[in-house]
């Protein structure tokens, strides 16, 4: 399952929802390592084709078109640098122009806007004004005899010129008021600019730069520690297991076991496929039926779900049930209580954990013709009650510190794992 994993670098999100955390770093870390390896692959093909062009490229240029670089007096290829040609103008002399430039319009298009607004704000001042000062003109002095109406309009002509000379005036000092309001911006802007760029030049880029490289090295240290944790768990657990002889060869130990004749001719019945119905098995499983017939033509062959050295079913296994189901079992269990059943998202098993703050499941991989965590515990055993037998005396995560104390019995009538042994 872990090489399908690697050779696919895909995992289907309803097998990695079935994975503990430690479980999904490591296998992080497994697909990383990969994804390296294929890198460097790709780049030392493509090193050696780019090398095969540039032979033939030349072969090719001996015998056609080729391109010739232009070159200096010193017989160097000839460079131009803008800037530091004679009759160009030096670089911070353009960059001081193209700011100069740019604050000069920024303070001119802030300037005509700001006169719009005091243009409008005039006009309308001395329309108001004008108006006002005509009705009461109409209202007082027009209802006067008919001889008096030419005193009247000389009277309104002298204040509407007063009026007008007024609202020139105004408007000369306010576009006297603005010009040195667009010069002032126009200082302010160009040195806001000017530093901006110094700032982001000296500043911004390296800070943004130190900052992604801090946490890429703070993420690549945090995945280095949790994989050389997983490798000294690996070499401890792989010295323990071949100390106490439980990882290979243990199958010899059931060859001398007898069967009652009962329950052997069950089990040959189960693992015997008559010729015409031969079982393949699927990439993955798809259907209860599936995981039924692959755990009787495959599983119970190897006494999967038996205790060692007898005929009974092992009091921690149980059939296909989902993990909310598993952790209601375990629910008023205390730490370190667990069942096994029989998983419906790989071909193997997923061991259902209780702990003090909740519940912890780890897929046990059974695809191949050995029995092991995936992405958790590297060592390989044999059986399946191999497997709890070793981890009822070593952890199985060194972080998490999970020892298989107590079997999770059943508490249905017949047994969830029925279907499995019709």
């Amino acid at each position: 399952m872990l090489q399908q994993i690697l050779r696919d670098m895909y995992i289907d999100p309803e097998l990695l929802a079935e994975l503990n955390e430690e479980q999904k770093q490591i296998l992080f870390y497994k697909m990383r390592e990969e994804q390296l390896r294929r890198w460097k692959e790709r780049e030392e093909k493509a090193r050696m084709e780019e090398a095969m062009l540039r032979k033939t490229a030349r072969r090719k240029q001996s015998n056609g078109k080729h391109v010739q670089w232009l070159r200096g007096k010193d017989g160097e290829v000839w460079v131009w640098v803008m800037g530091e040609a004679p009759g160009d103008k030096p670089y911070e002399q353009i960059s001081e122009e193209l700011i100069a430039e740019r604050a000069r319009q920024q303070a001119q298009k802030e300037a005509e806007e700001l006169w719009r607004q005091k243009e409008a704000e005039i006009t309308k001042k001395f329309r108001d004004a004008m108006a006002q000062e005509k009705a009461r003109i109409v209202a007082e002095k027009w209802k006067i005899e008919i001889e008096d109406r030419k005193a009247a309009k000389l009277e309104e002509e002298k204040i509407q010129e007063e009026l007008k000379k007024r609202e020139e005036e105004e408007r000369q000092k306010g576009e006297e008021q603005i010009r040195q309001q667009e010069e002032i911006r126009a200082k302010e802007l160009y040195l806001s600019l000017k530093q901006a760029q110094q700032h982001s030049q000296h500043s911004d880029d390296d800070q943004e730069w130190e900052e992604q490289l801090r946490r890429s090295k703070a993420a690549d240290e945090e995945r280095s520690h949790k994989a050389r944790r997983a490798r000294d768990e690996y070499r401890r657990q792989s010295l323990r297991a071949i100390q106490k002889g439980r990882v290979a060869g243990l199958s010899n130990l059931f060859q001398g076991t007898s069967l009652n004749n009962d329950q052997e001719i069950k089990l040959n019945n189960n693992s015997a496929s008559p010729l015409l119905n031969i079982w393949e098995r699927p990439s993955r499983p798809f259907s209860r039926d599936v995981i039924i017939r692959w755990f009787k033509e495959e599983q119970i062959p190897r006494r999967a779900g038996f205790e060692r050295n007898t005929n009974r079913i092992a009091q921690w296994f149980h059939g296909i049930i989902s993990r909310q189901e598993a952790e209601e079992l375990l629910m008023n269990k205390s730490e370190g209580t667990f069942l096994v059943r029989v998983s419906e998202k790989i071909w193997g098993y997923a061991l259902s954990y209780r702990q003090q703050s909740g519940f912890k499941h780890f897929l046990v991989d059974a695809s191949g013709d050995f029995y092991s965590f995936l992405g958790v515990d590297p060592n390989r055993h044999a059986t399946l009650t191999d497997l709890i037998d070793f981890h009822k005396e070593e952890t199985i995560t060194s972080s998490g510190g999970e020892l298989l104390l107590e079997p999770c019995g059943q508490q249905k009538n017949p047994p969830d794992y029925s279907p499995l042994f019709e």
